[in-house]
């Protein structure tokens, strides 16, 4: 028997999640299906950045991470240079620390309150598209001998690295290897780095990275570790002792942080790879199953949520029935996103890890000086945390919407409930034709159509309906707000 959903998400990882939870928040069957049959108890990723802040609040499940993780205020990176996040523009301004299985948690919660259903232990084994939709055959994780099937108009692959989606397509998955023998793990220190933000540290031969967590013992405070030795190069699979993680830390620092214990490590390589397209018919690719970079940056996860929230409306959008072009600007948008991400991990993996000594002084010489000028501190800051990302577009066309001061709440509040939101000027009256959820900004600036991932898709007077309304996608009067 073949079970008949709207979209199937494969993978429950944050990606498959917000997707899922979107869609099921706009009134769409949808399915999970989840290879592993329990939940990933480790936890590569730790880092949710600004940008990735405000979009779990436009879900309602923001303030309740934060009160349970870390705030790191920036990024002490090499001979005293520093990502300063201080002075984002957004409420967000820092980095919360804590471990990706907290955010899975939190967005499994909200995909299910949002009604979408979660099968885990199914593992996909065959795709087949028409012209009407996608047929998808799933088998159980604990008896490969019984199979489930599912007929959807559209699959988003967000299965991770090694996505059998993407291997079910057949879709390449250039690049190269940049970095192996890389050991993350969560230790205790006697005397780790003060002062609350992230901190690399590095010689020619090894560099460690600490991240605080707010957990700290008598004998000392716990942190999210990640170290690399140029001269210890293992397989993946070879384990990572006491000793090792202990030896990296006291040569990467200026002083030993006293290694106390060990609670989880995983060694692993770092490549950079993404696929050529993110739309292959009626399937999406999001997430790690789109493209890995460097784990520098903690841009993973960050990268993988706005991917989802970027696709999961425009999906809405079209089973509403606007146009099938909409689905187009999903990989005109992420793509170019997705290429910037990995050439600025990439970049910071090969400036930690240089080698030649004219390389490393000139480095260190230009880095601190830079990062100290406003305009570059808060450029790359602003990168760093996802904030300064934006999407094809003229003046405030394609940026996010977060920063516009409102007269009264946040806009993330009103984005809370699927659709459009139109943000007027400064003592403008309710515009009667838009059906949907309005309200007034409280500075000089012009009108703004919010698209329901929180970026602006128009800009002018409130008035012009013409204008506004030729920015919303040709749906029904009910689903993109326009009274027609």
């Amino acid at each position: 028997m073949t079970a008949t959903v709207d979209v199937v998400v494969v993978g429950a990882g944050p990606t498959g999640l917000t997707a899922a939870g979107d869609l099921a928040r706009a009134g769409r069957s949808v399915v999970v299906l989840e290879k592993w049959p329990t939940p990933n108890p480790s936890s590569r990723a730790f880092a949710t950045m600004a940008r990735t802040l405000e979009t779990l609040d436009a879900r309602g499940i923001a303030d309740d991470l934060i009160a349970n993780g870390h705030r790191a205020p920036g990024v002490s990176i090499f001979a005293g240079a520093r990502i300063d996040l201080t002075h984002l523009d957004s409420p967000y301004r820092f980095v919360l620390v804590t471990p990706q299985t907290n955010v899975d948690q939190a967005l499994a919660r909200y995909a299910q309150n949002q009604g979408a259903d979660i099968r885990r232990g199914a593992e996909v084994v065959a795709i087949h598209q028409d012209l009407d939709g996608v047929t998808v055959t799933a088998r159980a994780h604990d008896d490969p001998s019984q199979q489930s099937t599912w007929r959807a108009r559209y699959i988003v692959g967000a299965d991770g690295s090694h996505s059998t989606v993407r291997s079910l397509l057949g879709v390449d998955f250039p690049g190269t290897t940049i970095l192996s023998s890389l050991v993350l793990a969560d230790v205790k220190l006697a005397d780790g780095p003060t002062g609350g933000g992230l901190t690399v540290g590095s010689t020619r031969d090894v560099f460690g990275f600490l991240a605080p967590y707010d957990r700290h013992d008598a004998d000392g405070s716990w942190y999210r570790a990640m170290v690399w030795d140029r001269h210890h190069q293992v397989a993946d699979d070879v384990p990572a002792d006491h000793a090792e993680i202990s030896g990296v830390l006291a040569r990467a620092f200026p002083a030993d942080p006293g290694l106390v214990a060990v609670s989880w490590t995983s060694r692993f390589h770092c490549d950079e790879r993404q696929v050529a397209q993110y739309r292959y018919g009626r399937v999406f690719l999001a997430g790690d199953a789109a493209h890995v970079h460097s784990p520098m940056g903690g841009q993973g996860m960050n990268t993988g949520i706005q991917d989802a929230a970027n696709l999961a409306w425009k999906i809405d959008a079209v089973l509403a029935g606007a146009d099938d072009a909409l689905l187009d600007t999903y990989d005109a948008e992420r793509h170019p996103i997705g290429r910037r991400v990995l050439r600025q991990s990439g970049l910071m993996a090969r400036g930690i890890t240089l080698h030649p000594r004219a390389a490393r002084l000139l480095r260190n010489l230009l880095a601190p000086r830079l990062l100290r000028v406003p305009k570059v501190r808060d450029a790359v800051a602003g990168s760093f945390a996802g904030t300064e990302l934006r999407y094809p577009g003229i003046g405030p066309v394609g940026t996010r919407a977060t920063q516009i001061p409102l007269t009264a709440g946040r806009l993330t509040e009103l984005l809370r409930t699927p659709g459009f939101v139109l943000v007027r000027e400064r003592g403008a009256p309710v515009v009667e034709a838009f059906d949907g959820r309005q309200t007034e900004r409280s500075d000089g600036g012009p009108a703004v159509l919010v698209r329901p991932d929180g970026y602006i898709a128009w800009a002018g007077d409130s008035a012009d309906r013409s204008a506004w309304a030729a920015a919303l996608p040709l749906v029904s009067a009910s689903e993109c707000g326009c009274r027609r």
